[in-house]
């Protein structure tokens, strides 16, 4: 028995931030120290808050360093672990109050207004070690699913809780078991999960897998029971590498539990799993691109129906979720329906993780309530855009999703809504902007993302899409007319209608969200050549004030193309010819004296 618990996150964040080291430095220390017999110390999967990595919590105190150094860890060793005195100037600063008291986590501003159920696990067990999931109720909703329901009442149940797939358009979970397990009847079926992740600035998935695996797992072989399916696939891109170790660590444990395999919990159950690794290709998130990858073939999309719960992998029934969708799963079975369908608004029961980045104080993954609003997660669990600036909008859904402009602030985050302004729900990423980002370069930033990724197996999408990026390229440099933002909103909804898969249907949701809220930009770029954000080089213009310019030289020996010219305790003078608008002057002047407009 320990007297001491010290967590380190070791998710991909805090270990790009070197959690490794803090970990064997804090092994060492506790070995100089005697304290191996007393303090443990457990690697777990992201606490959230990854703008504060690397992450050590310290229990029964609950006391949460972050930032922590390894030079910081012989003081939490011989003052905290030692003489039981917290170190505060290493806490994490909302945890301390004015008067020097310490708060717990569940106090503080980003964790208070979360309910965590998919992520509950995470951050607080060790994700390579199965009896520590298993303490925390782990495989008691198979082992209830396998003994005491049947298939109609496992799937009744999801359908009663509301349960929505939560990586893309939310097609409610109950049906697709539903209609996997009633269109054929008997006969080879799979369940799949969905681990591939591809939005930019998502990481929601890869979070759950790092640190909870055994839940997808658990989940997976509960919607195999439903079905009548024996076999699951895992796909998970290869660029998740502390995800797929730890999979494979779980899957092994799992196996040799007898949790996976024959006869599971002495029944006549037999459900097994197997991985498969993505090459990274964002088309393969669409559910029949990702069936066709798991068969060996290149990942394209192909025409529906038939829909995969008829015929999906190897042409067999199938039913895929996402990695958030299944990590709900086991909670629903044992609490209830009704207890899942209490959170969340009418049309969008339970929570919602959102991974939160751009212009935001709080970087990191959040769990909410369906129906909390934009504001809340932005101004109180986000803690707010940096410098003072203004919001400006929200990018949810990734590259087929929309922005969320200012005027849509106080809007309550669900399925509908989002989509009745444009934008949608997606995996989960969201990404927020100042008054300094330029919305016809967000426009083109994702439309270059989806060029890039189009499989090119339609011709709507692989060349409709680059059309699109044309125009935004011509309009960011100046040269865009009218007509071109009229060409461009046609295309849009030519691409929206004819594309084959959801890559290129969902392509111009970026630039229609922008036109749609954002037309002045659009405007100011093509008639008066200017960029109000100051963001398309091509219509910036870098000047010098004159009367506060010192003479001081320092900007034209950092100018790399020799374009300002002045002597010394003179005004200079910068060449709009030889000028590369780099920015290297103006942020390299001690006097305000540089502007660019």
């Amino acid at each position: 028995m320990y007297r001491s618990h010290v967590l380190v996150c070791g998710g991909t964040g805090c270990t790009s931030s070197g959690s490794q080291e803090i970990i064997n430095t804090l092994q060492a220390e506790i070995d100089k120290n005697g304290l191996s017999e007393e303090v443990s110390i457990v690697q777990t999967g992201c606490h959230g808050l990854c703008a504060l990595g690397p992450i050590m919590i310290i229990y029964p105190e609950a006391s949460f360093y972050s930032m922590v150094k390894v030079e910081d860890i012989e003081e939490i060793v011989k003052e905290h672990l030692l003489k039981g005195r917290i170190v505060k100037r290493l806490l994490y600063n909302e945890t301390v109050t004015d008067e020097g008291s310490v708060l717990s986590l569940n106090e503080t501003a980003f964790y208070k207004k979360q309910n965590r159920i998919a992520l509950r696990n995470c951050g607080v067990i060790n994700p390579e070690n199965i009896d520590e999931y298993i303490a925390t109720r782990g495989y008691e909703a198979l082992g209830k699913v396998l003994t005491e329901m049947s298939p109609d009442d496992v799937i009744k149940c999801i359908l009663d809780s509301g349960l929505r797939g939560r990586g893309g358009g939310g097609f409610p979970t109950g049906r697709k078991w539903q209609l996997a397990k009633d269109l054929v009847k008997g006969g080879q079926k799979y369940v799949c999960c969905n681990a591939d992740e591809g939005d930019p600035g998502a990481f929601m998935d890869r979070s759950v897998l790092e640190g909870d695996p055994h839940v997808v797992f658990e989940a997976m072989a509960i919607a195999g029971y439903a079905i009548g399916a024996d076999q699951g696939y895992i796909y998970v891109r290869a660029e998740y590498p502390i995800a797929v170790d730890r999979l494979k660590i779980a899957l092994a444990q799992a196996r040799e539990y007898g949790l996976l395999g024959k006869n599971i919990f002495g029944t006549d159950f037999c459900f097994d799993i197997e991985l498969r690794l993505g090459a990274g290709a964002f088309v393969c998130g669409e559910e029949t691109a990702l069936m066709t990858s798991i068969e060996g073939n290149r990942g394209e999309p192909r025409p529906r129906p038939p829909f995969p719960a008829e015929q999906g992998l190897f042409q067999k029934p199938t039913i895929l979720n996402n990695v958030e969708t299944y990590a709900n799963v086991p909670q629903i079975i044992l609490n209830g329906a009704q207890w899942f369908a209490s959170m969340g608004t009418e049309k969008s029961k339970g929570t919602k993780v959102f991974a939160l980045g751009g212009k935001i104080n709080n970087t990191g993954l959040v769990e909410i309530p369906m129906g909390t609003t934009l504001r809340t997660v932005i101004d109180e669990i986000g803690g707010g855009i940096p410098n003072g600036k203004k919001f400006k909008a929200a990018q949810t859904g990734g590259p087929s999703g929309g922005c969320i402009p200012a005027e849509h602030f106080d809007i309550e985050i669900d399925y509908d809504n989002l989509i009745s302004i444009g934008s949608m729900m997606g995996s989960g990423g969201l990404i927020v902007m100042d008054e300094d980002n330029c919305m016809v370069d967000i426009a083109k930033f994702f439309l270059e993302f989806t060029v890039d990724e189009s499989c090119g197996k339609c011709t709507p999408c692989r060349i409709g899409t680059k059309r699109m990026l044309e125009i935004l390229d011509k309009i960011t440099k100046g040269q865009g007319t009218l007509a071109d933002i009229d060409k461009l909103e046609e295309l849009c909804y030519y691409i929206k209608e004819n594309s084959l898969c959801g890559l290129g249907q969902t392509a111009p949701n970026p630039v229609l969200s922008t036109l749609r809220y954002f037309k002045d930009e659009y405007l100011a770029h093509v008639v008066d050549k200017k960029c109000p954000a100051g963001v398309c080089k091509s219509l910036l213009s870098y000047n010098i004030d004159p009367a506060k310019c010192k003479g001081c030289t320092l900007c034209a020996r950092v100018c790399p193309n020799g374009a300002i010219s002045g002597t010394v305790k003179e005004p200079h003078v910068i060449s709009q010819e030889l000028c590369v608008k780099c920015g290297a002057c103006m942020e390299k002047c001690k006097f305000g004296a540089i502007s660019k407009k």
